[in-house]
């Protein structure tokens, strides 16, 4: 199972958290291999930087793929040796988001 998180909204970290946790979760009790990726972009980019964020992605990195669009991070004044080792910066976050769908994952905004 291929699911890529679409998070560009601050306000809706919370629930693409614990949509994330749920998901791995279900995964792990089912024994059904399961790849996650969030793709990040408009305001909600500069949540990469809060402590929250950055505890949650250094302990599920092996299990979740983290994206950071660059033109949301060049509109919020952020670089890239600001965000945390694991996330990975995409030139455009809708293209990502796009690409991904062309390569099966099912699109989820929480």
């Amino acid at each position: 199972m291929k699911i890529v998180f679409h998070i560009d909204e601050r306000e809706k970290w919370q629930s693409a958290l614990s949509n994330i946790k749920n998901a791995i979760n279900y995964s792990k009790e089912q024994q059904i291999p399961i790849d996650l990726i969030v793709v990040v972009n408009g305001p909600a980019i500069s949540d990469y930087l809060t402590p929250e964020i950055g505890q949650f992605i250094e302990n599920a990195k092996d299990l979740v793929s983290f994206h950071a669009c660059q033109n949301a991070m060049n509109s919020h004044h952020i670089q890239a040796s600001q965000l945390p080792q694991a996330v990975k910066v995409v030139p455009a976050g809708v293209i990502d988001l796009a690409q991904l769908q062309d390569q099966g994952y099912r699109y989820i905004k929480p």
